[in-house]
């Protein structure tokens, strides 16, 4: 169907074609890790950011109309067309990942909110967080206030406040419906366009790419969530201790055992929160255990 219509945008891990007044948006199984395409892809990944697209998006409508029309195949919707506000909202209830980071570096304030210094990695955060990032195409996303946005012509103060509040109720929707299958949403991000004169959601709702999905069973504060994780980390952490890759140069191919073990996560995200499995029927595999079985294989695998 793609075949004869208009590219509009090619993403990163999306093709977007032209339908005049809709888009149609195609996931394929190419995979990004610190905004970069890899080479390798991993299967079924477009079928199911698809399938969980739709899953969330028919239940939010509520909370803030969103742009999902029609699921077209195994990896492609029908979405409504609109003007994007170029602002990713990230939405945080735990500290991990870059932000973790940034603390351990002495960072403080996160989006207007002073952090305690007694924090430990993966603990829930005092309060529910908002991080708002630039949307950048191409290199990486940075943080942005409120003030700066509006300055630079993003978003009107008014719009702003809309969009924060969908963002925190999005948030609790989202977290308490994945709480009911077993997952802890620590964090999400969120995109949003103008649709006749309002406000829309676009983009994607929290998936393997956009959010992470740890495991209530097996959360543990101060320890690394990757084994039992049903999101991205797992292969940004493969490249980051394996390679040292964290988005400079070339990347390095995945061997078979990561993209197995990163497309059971993939699928099993969707699976976990429709209900047809938990996690524990999905028998994944931690970074340890991929790189004891790898032994020398991964690093020969570098180009």
């Amino acid at each position: 169907m793609s075949s004869s219509l208009k590219l509009f945008r090619k993403g990163k891990v999306r093709d977007v074609f032209d339908m005049e007044e809709e888009l149609l948006i195609v996931a394929s199984d190419r995979v990004s890790a610190y905004d970069v395409v890899l080479a390798d892809v991993i299967p079924r990944k477009g079928e199911s950011l698809t399938r969980l697209s739709e899953f969330w998006f028919s239940k939010t409508k509520h909370i803030i109309p969103n742009h999902f029309l029609q699921r077209v195949d195994d990896r492609s919707m029908r979405v409504t067309k609109a003007e994007r506000v170029d602002i990713e909202w990230v939405v945080r209830s735990h500290i991990y990942g870059s932000m973790w980071r940034a603390y351990t570096k002495g960072e403080r304030n996160f989006g207007g909110i002073t952090l305690p210094d007694s924090l430990c990695m993966a603990e829930e955060l005092p309060q529910i967080i908002l991080t708002p990032t630039t949307k950048s195409e191409i290199g990486h996303d940075l943080d942005i206030t409120r003030d700066e946005a509006i300055d630079r012509g993003l978003l009107t103060n008014d719009e702003w406040h809309v969009l924060e509040e969908a963002s925190f109720r999005l948030y609790e929707f989202y977290r308490d419906e994945a709480r009911r299958r077993g997952i802890i949403v620590p964090d999400f991000k969120v995109e949003y366009g103008r649709h006749r004169g309002g406000l829309i959601q676009i983009d994607e709702p929290p998936t393997h790419d956009s959010a992470r999905f740890w495991s209530d069973k097996h959360f543990k504060v101060g320890a690394q969530q990757e084994a039992h994780a049903l999101d991205k980390e797992f292969l940004r952490a493969f490249l980051r201790e394996c390679y040292g890759f964290t988005g400079e140069g070339t990347p390095p191919r995945l061997p078979g055992l990561v993209i197995d073990e990163v497309t059971k996560r993939c699928v099993g995200a969707y699976e976990v929160l429709n209900g047809n499995k938990e996690i524990n029927d999905l028998h994944l595999k931690s970074l340890d255990q991929v790189l004891k079985e790898l032994g020398g294989e991964a690093r020969s695998q570098r180009i």
